[in-house]
């Protein structure tokens, strides 16, 4: 259902953006970072790196908000978080009794 109307101060509303890396030798594939990513952006990744592990992949990091949970939960620190700035939000959305519309 779309909406028929958009916050006033849409425009002046700002997002953070995060750019995820991941240093896959550095991985035992604990997968801390996919099971805590808010946003989901970390899967497990279905080829293994040279130590046995499977390390995780990025599905979309433009969904990223750079909270950096996968960052400081990595007991290996195979993964970081760049700073991608500030953005305006693409879409906005509903939320009602704990449903995401």
């Amino acid at each position: 259902m779309p909406y028929w109307r958009q916050p006033l101060d849409r425009d002046r509303v700002k997002v953070s953006h995060g750019i995820v890396h991941v240093i896959e030798e550095r991985c035992k594939g604990c997968g801390f970072c996919v099971e805590f990513c808010p946003k989901h952006v970390i899967y497990m990744a279905r080829h293994t790196n040279s130590r046995g592990y499977h390390p995780p992949e990025i599905d979309d990091d433009s969904q990223c908000v750079y909270c950096g949970l996968c960052m400081l939960l990595c007991p290996d620190f195979a993964i970081y978080v760049e700073d991608g700035g500030e953005r305006t939000p693409e879409r906005v959305i509903q939320i009602s009794r704990g449903e995401v519309k």
